[in-house]
């Protein structure tokens, strides 16, 4: 017997405009619990503007949103106490320290916060937790934000454009990452403009261009329907050694 999984979000005519400027254009979707679910578009698409709004941080002009059940505008503390969110443009003093972040952000939430010491260790920064904030590198900067949004145990983790800036190999362990929150029972929102990105992290995907959902659907289907002709890319450590075998035949 098949398991009905709940929608935890729900976006239904969802309008936001700035002046003359429609951001988001009657945006309509669900995100089931459990999944990860991405919205992948070109910059400027309406991904960003559409997750804030999800998260209570921008009023839409029209539409409704649900999450968890719960309105983000009208219940805001409920919402917050039950969703955790990395921004795309999310910055930390240059001398604070990782312990002292993590410290920081769990005292905002009403809830008891999970314990710091073993998510740092879940996300290999224990060795950092004495760093400053302007001493890590990209990908320890990610998982530290990582960390914030999972202070609180969340059930539903917003992550906005997370990998951009980082080289390949940080890429990945951040998907590593992803999937392991997926797999801890949570449900995964993403933003993203790679479609490398979706293919691999994403249970289905929502399309957006110019404010507008597309299409919705699983990411090979949308492969398939979008991007007919495809070109193989091997992602590899050893570029070197790659490159010497397909020379030598």
């Amino acid at each position: 017997m098949q398991t009905i999984k709940r929608p935890v979000i729900q976006v239904s005519g969802v309008r936001k405009t700035y002046g003359q400027t429609v951001a988001v254009d009657e945006v309509s979707f669900e995100v089931e619990e459990g999944e990860i679910f991405g919205l992948i578009g070109p910059n400027g698409a309406g991904k960003t503007t559409t997750l804030e709004c999800i998260e209570g941080l921008h009023t839409p002009d029209r539409g409704t949103i649900s999450v968890l059940g719960l309105d983000p505008f009208r219940q805001v503390y409920k919402v917050q106490d039950r969703i955790g969110v990395q921004l795309q443009q999310a910055q930390l003093q240059k001398r604070i320290k990782v312990w002292e972040a993590v410290d920081l952000w769990a005292s905002l939430y009403r809830k008891k916060a999970i314990d710091a010491e073993h998510l740092l260790q879940q996300l290999g920064l224990t060795d950092k937790r004495n760093a400053w904030f302007m001493n890590l590198s990209g990908g320890q900067k990610q998982r530290l934000f990582i960390a914030l949004a999972l202070i609180n145990d969340p059930e539903v983790v917003f992550l906005d454009e997370l990998t951009t800036g980082l080289d390949p190999q940080s890429r990945r362990a951040i998907w590593d990452l992803v999937r392991d929150i997926r797999d801890r029972g949570k449900t995964v929102f993403l933003t993203t403009h790679l479609m490398e990105e979706a293919e691999r992290l994403c249970d289905r995907v929502a399309i957006i261009e110019h404010g507008r959902i597309i299409d919705i659907d699983k990411p090979e289907r949308l492969i398939d329907r979008h991007c007919p002709e495809r070109t193989v890319v091997l992602a590899t450590d050893n570029t070197t050694a790659v490159a010497k075998g397909v020379l030598q035949g």
